[in-house]
């Protein structure tokens, strides 16, 4: 038979990929998986749906994780996130086609895209030993005391991803967590699961402690009430729920006092710098007293 005819005669073997919690690629443990398709219906790859007990899970590895991940040093953690973007370039061929066949761009919008992506990477690392003394204080006090004010990471925050921006978006909601020591459990783009997917195998492979990021693949309706009433998660970014699905998350956040971030009903364009808001939401000041010449 020619090469031709046993290519024409092949049935390609469709990839079905796995979450990533606790630094490993455990299936879902519902068993659920969804086809994941480009703008024009093309079938690209499955995609794990994950299910609460998932959530769970990754809830308890972020939280494993944390006292670790908090209490490595600014220049550690910046060491970390620059190696993800190294990480992240070694694989930008992959990135490009998957961001331009999920968004349905052409190569050079990708292209724009991706190497944004990897930039926010780098401009958070440059970030997390200068935090300190940008939102930190040293402060005049009417007495015989020290008196200074440290940003402290959160803790857990839950992240449900940007529908649209598949990976530029999700870069800049995940990477803002991670700089200031907290950890995450996040919620990729349901319909363009891939670059997420992708994005979670340069983490396995970038010296990041497993447990520190979690990625989840699913519904953000489903699994964004799961992460908002769990009483171990600090946080949440509601960014890819629909402002409808927002008022529930508030809800439910509610019942153990959780951060939720305020965020606009559109998506925004992800493409300028950001600034420090995202960094400063995911960081608690503490104010700590120390007697003179003690």
């Amino acid at each position: 038979m020619s090469d031709s005819k046993q290519s024409e005669s092949r049935i390609s073997v469709a990839k079905t990929y796995k979450l990533y919690i606790g630094g490993a690629f455990p299936r879902s443990e519902s068993g659920r998986v969804y086809p994941v398709t480009d703008p024009q219906g093309k079938f690209l790859a499955n995609a794990a749906h994950a299910s609460r007990k998932d959530v769970r899970d990754a809830v308890v590895a972020a939280r494993k994780a944390f006292p670790g991940w908090s209490g490595a040093t600014a220049y550690n953690r910046g060491q970390v996130l620059y190696r993800v973007a190294e990480m992240l370039e070694g694989r930008r061929e992959q990135f490009v086609s998957e961001v331009a066949a999920s968004e349905g761009l052409a190569p050079s919008q990708a292209e724009s895209l991706v190497d944004a992506a990897i930039d926010r990477w780098v401009w958070y690392a440059g970030w997390t030993d200068k935090i300190a003394s940008v939102l930190g204080a040293a402060n005049p006090v009417a007495g015989p005391y020290f008196s200074f004010t440290v940003p402290e990471p959160t803790g857990v925050v839950g992240v449900l991803a940007p529908q649209a921006s598949s990976l530029l978006g999700l870069v800049s909601v995940l990477a803002p967590v991670l700089a200031g020591g907290s950890t995450a459990v996040v919620v990729s783009s349901a319909e363009r699961p891939l670059p997420a997917i992708t994005l979670s195998e340069v983490l396995a492979t970038s010296d990041l402690p497993g447990g520190v990021a979690n990625v989840l693949t699913g519904r953000a309706a489903e699994l964004g009430p799961w992460l908002a009433s769990h009483g171990d998660v600090n946080a949440l970014d509601p960014t890819g729920a629909t402002p409808e699905d927002r008022i529930t998350l508030a809800r439910e956040a509610a019942g153990t006092v959780k951060r939720v971030l305020t965020v606009p009903d559109a998506e925004p364009d992800w493409t300028p710098t950001p600034d420090l808001s995202r960094l400063r939401r995911y960081l608690e000041a503490k104010t700590v007293w120390h007697p003179l010449g003690v």
